[in-house]
């Protein structure tokens, strides 16, 4: 750095109107040029993992989905499936196929908020609110489904607590009628009105090499020409998707724009996955008995709408876990800000924050 430069330090947060939760940066700004970055996390800890070794682990199913709100379905998914891994217990193919059409519903619930909250980060107002207008489909299938629009605690140990009727099948079938018509409609403006590439072309790159060494995953990875997804790995065993047919979806770029891409063209693939998990439902059982206590240890990995959702948990043959674990996407995904902001304007933060789609609810737990 050049003698006598001068350096200010900017605080971004913890509350900040473009962060939907607590994060601090602290930033280092030679002019409008950002030239280091502190980031703090922690301001949403509760005490989840502590608590989930207190409860009966079949309570825990209910606690691991309040981890966060916008993907409690992938949470609880992924804790059934750790512990019932751990228990040799196979859910019906019929709770599986029902798994799959909520976690799909739900990446289209967490990417068409992030999309809208991107647009709303660089002014984009209109496409925010029109963008958050057709999510709308997405949360009134869920309330349909479930009779909540978040929290949906539709997994058990052993399947699931709801089944979906013929009617209910009609409904979904019909609402993504609708959805990919108006998103249709929504993806020219993030892909190609010109303005919304200048501000996200070559900017808050993140290279292939720079994803690798930070071990960054799902639409953040993707979009570093990083071909990662649990759903197309052997693990995909946690749902049905062993049973459908999709290429992951990746850019090379690793700008923002390549994360926009990723996430708009994994909302017209979710709705093709559920219309495949649609055509394989069948009559039968949406759940097993459980008998007997978890013993031993097991891991169970999951992708959620941000990446890698990670569990392990340990029994000891009685009703309280000895330890659970959880790595949530944003874990990793967020100290790889510090590479993608250094070197950028400072105007430009708040839509590469965006650009990650950070959960500090998941993160700090």
């Amino acid at each position: 750095m050049a003698t006598g430069t001068r350096i200010s330090v900017v605080p971004l947060g913890a509350q900040h109107p473009v962060l939907p939760e607590p994060v601090a940066l602290k930033l280092s700004l030679e002019e409008e040029k950002v030239v280091d970055v502190g980031i703090t996390l922690g301001y949403c800890h509760r005490g989840i993992e502590k608590a989930a070794e207190l409860n009966d682990f079949k309570q825990n199913v209910f606690l691991c989905g309040r981890v966060c709100g916008i993907c409690s379905h992938h949470h609880t998914t992924t804790y059934v499936d750790v512990i019932e891994t751990m228990m040799n217990i196979e859910a019906p193919e019929r709770a599986r196929l029902i798994r799959t059409i909520y976690s799909e519903l739900e990446r289209l619930h967490s990417h068409t908020l992030i999309l809208g909250l991107i647009a709303d980060a660089m002014g984009y107002e209109n496409l925010f609110m029109q963008t958050w207008r057709d999510r709308e489909i997405v949360m009134d299938l869920f309330e349909l489904m479930s009779g909540n629009r978040v929290h949906y605690d539709v997994n058990q140990i052993g399947g699931v607590r709801r089944d979906i009727g013929y009617d209910m099948v009609k409904k979904i079938d019909k609402g993504m009628d609708a959805l990919e018509g108006k998103f249709k409609i929504l993806s020219k403006s993030y892909l190609n009105d010109p303005t919304f590439k200048k501000r996200t072309k070559a900017i808050g790159v993140l290279s292939k090499a720079e994803a690798h060494t930070y071990g960054v995953v799902g639409p953040t990875a993707r979009g570093s020409d990083v071909p990662e997804d649990i759903r197309a790995t052997g693990d995909s065993h946690y749902a049905a998707y062993n049973m459908l047919h999709f290429t992951p979806q990746v850019e090379e770029d690793g700008d923002i724009y390549s994360r926009v891409k990723v996430r708009v063209r994994e909302c017209f693939q979710s709705i093709d996955l559920i219309r495949q998990t649609i055509g394989h439902m069948r009559d039968g059982p949406i759940a097993v008995r459980v008998q007997g206590k978890p013993n031993g240890e097991a891991v169970a990995r999951v992708e959620a709408p941000r990446g890698e959702l990670f569990y392990y948990a340990k029994g000891n043959n009685t009703n309280n876990l000895e330890r659970v674990k959880i790595r949530t996407p944003s874990y990793v995904n967020i100290p790889a800000l510090r590479y993608m902001i250094m070197g950028e304007e400072f105007a430009e933060v708040p839509v590469i924050i965006a650009s990650i789609d950070p959960c500090l609810s998941c993160t700090d737990r």
